[in-house]
């Protein structure tokens, strides 16, 4: 097996480079600068387990085709570039055809925290209590929320469309965030391990005729956000004050009372921030 991948790499830079050196450097142009465009949307989704995923099957596509092609057959060997360009739409046609499901699977590691302070039970148990404190008392006011548990997995485009704020976690600045005439409180507030990261970010929204009419537009970005990343979103209606909990793009709490946002929270920083055993 080595030897003919080694005599076909071997052919390939001495004979088949000299005679098709054109072809072969336009080819090799246009899909370094597919990947790289490619590189810079997953990035940018935050789908890094989806960029190791197309590298490792780019790679082994070139691999199978120099092992499985005698060097000797006098073909033409750029045809391995158009090879791998079958692999790359192929790729792309997956993506697009189940971009929910695998935006979802490639955010389901954890990704780095971005503060990466260490958390202590007496100060998450704090936390926790001032993010029920505050959710409470703007269903009890009728105050709207969109409340975004995060691990640095959203995409960059919804943190570039609100304000980093980058502020401790209490009730007193969650209720001021989402007071009615404050500037930031249409938006989502992005929550990060200990601190209050971003408001006033936009969610995409989801597209589903099927939902009820008296779905407001906090519940259909909630949706829409947690069908794109794996987050956790607790969302206070504005005309009922009626408290919802959303995950992996479905309702799982409708009048959510006082237990379930602790259990919420709980499972927010007791599983996913301390998914690496950090505490």
């Amino acid at each position: 097996m080595w030897n003919r991948l080694w005599n076909n790499l071997k052919y390939f830079f001495t004979d088949t480079i000299a005679e098709n050196y054109l072809i072969i450097i336009i080819e090799f142009i246009l899909l370094a600068l597919g990947f790289y465009y490619l590189y810079k949307v997953f990035k940018a989704n935050k789908a890094n387990n989806f960029i190791y995923i197309f590298t490792g099957v780019i790679f082994a596509a070139g691999v199978a085709y120099a092992l499985t092609r005698p060097a000797d057959s006098g073909a033409n060997f750029s045809s391995s570039f158009t090879a791998l360009s079958v692999v790359v739409i192929i790729t792309l046609l997956m993506y697009v055809m189940f971009g929910t499901e695998i935006k979802r699977m490639v955010t389901a590691t954890h990704g780095k925290r971005r503060r990466g302070e260490h958390l202590l039970v007496s100060g998450v148990e704090l936390i926790i209590e001032e993010a029920v404190r505050a959710v409470q008392n703007m269903s009890k006011k009728n105050i709207g929320a969109l409340i975004v548990l995060a691990n640095d997995n959203l995409p960059e485009g919804i943190i570039e469309s609100g304000t980093v704020i980058n502020a401790d976690i209490n009730a007193e600045m969650i209720e001021a965030v989402f007071y009615p005439k404050a500037p930031l409180h249409d938006g989502a507030m992005i929550i990060e391990g200990t601190k209050i990261y971003a408001a006033g970010c936009f969610l995409p929204i989801i597209q589903n005729e099927n939902l009820p009419q008296e779905m407001g537009s906090r519940h259909r970005a909630a949706l829409g956000v947690t069908t794109v990343a794996n987050v956790t979103v607790i969302v206070v209606s504005e005309e009922t004050g009626i408290i919802s909990i959303v995950k992996n793009g479905a309702i799982r709490k409708k009048y959510a009372d006082a237990a379930d946002l602790k259990n919420a929270l709980s499972d927010y920083y007791w599983s996913d921030l301390t998914a690496e055993g950090k505490l």
